[in-house]
């Protein structure tokens, strides 16, 4: 059988790939926001618990789902 023609991960790779994204993109999310529409007031929503500790905390989750999902090895 030729090498070519296997995938170089498998399907559960392919999951958790998908999933390590989405859990990034909403650590993204959560990062978002806290602005001000006045340039002149400083909103001290920028500083709150979401956006200094969970949302960095989400990304690195998934950064280590994507880890996980190029270097594991799962069998069929």
């Amino acid at each position: 059988m030729d090498n070519k023609d296997k995938m170089a991960t498998s399907a559960k790779g392919l999951k958790l790939m998908i999933a390590g994204l989405l859990v990034m993109a909403s650590g993204f999310l959560l990062l978002s926001g806290g602005g001000s529409d006045d340039p002149q007031v400083f909103n001290y929503a920028m500083f709150d618990f979401r956006r200094l500790v969970a949302a960095p905390l989400v990304i690195v989750a998934g950064i280590v789902l994507e880890v996980i999902a190029i270097m594991g090895k799962f069998d069929k």
